[in-house]
């Protein structure tokens, strides 16, 4: 990985997800390349720990992104501290999973709630003051599962689907505002989410067979392709979903369902 010093100086950020794996990569990577990142998250005594440790350019915000004040709120918070907002990055996901024939109908709104209208919500209130100020850049984490299903699954893929085609749909009205919505597509990424199931050798050998590059990536590895789409690098990149799998989408998903 290499740091692009000072390429987001004078920036502001939000990172939802930020007190762990991918959102905390990248909110850590925009501080070392200058940003300034009001981060968002639950765990607000982790968020706390990592303002401690970035310094004063990270501020730390305890939100529930399924609920708009808080959508809102977060905006509100990089405004007032930093004094605008010109970057979003839309992390915060997790899952419930279940086979469609048993999968409660609340276990099916935690995870379509989070994963695709948290991102909606969120979008909203960034884009509305992004337009104020005459543009910006969002980048929506998704997931390889938009694209490839998953035994188990159905929750997660379809929200992360809707996410993808919101981020679509993010490009095209937006654009008039100065505004460019991108989104990349993690495949396996070791992190707090996945680190029970990595755990478990065969369903990690079912993985490892499947990804040509035989292993998982690090959160880091996810911060160059959104830091990229963020910047003025990719000024001509709208709309554009970014599939970061390690080859995954090439070869296939494994077969989940001896697991359940």
């Amino acid at each position: 990985m290499t740091i692009i010093n000072n390429r987001f100086a004078n920036k502001v950020a939000i990172v939802t997800g930020g007190a762990s794996g991918i959102g905390y990569a990248i909110a850590e990577r925009l501080i070392q390349e200058g940003a300034s990142v009001v981060a968002a998250d639950l765990n607000i005594e982790r968020l706390q720990a990592i303002q401690a440790q970035l310094g004063e350019r990270f501020y730390g915000v305890k939100a529930n992104v399924t609920v708009e004040a808080d959508a809102a709120n977060l905006v509100s918070a990089a405004v007032e501290r930093f004094g605008g907002l010109q970057l979003a990055f839309n992390v915060a996901g997790a899952s419930k999973a279940g086979v469609i024939t048993e999968l409660s109908e609340s276990d099916w709104d935690f995870t379509v709630d989070l994963c695709m209208k948290g991102v909606f919500l969120c979008m909203k209130h960034q884009a509305l003051q992004m337009a104020k100020q005459g543009g910006g850049s969002i980048v929506n984490v998704a997931s390889l599962n938009a694209q490839v299903p998953m035994y188990a699954g159905s929750a997660y893929a379809s929200a992360k689907a809707g996410v993808d085609m919101l981020t679509k749909n993010g490009a095209l009205e937006m654009a008039r505002s100065g505004i460019r919505v991108n989104a990349i597509l993690p495949g396996l990424i070791e992190t707090p989410l996945t680190a029970d199931l990595l755990k478990q050798e065969d369903i990690k050998a079912a993985y490892m067979e499947r990804i040509p590059m035989k292993r998982a990536a690090k959160p880091e590895e996810m911060t160059g392709p959104a830091l990229f789409l963020a910047s003025e690098d990719a000024g001509y990149v709208n709309g554009a979903s970014l599939i970061v799998d390690g080859g995954w989408a090439t070869s296939g998903y494994p077969d989940l369902s001896r697991w359940f």
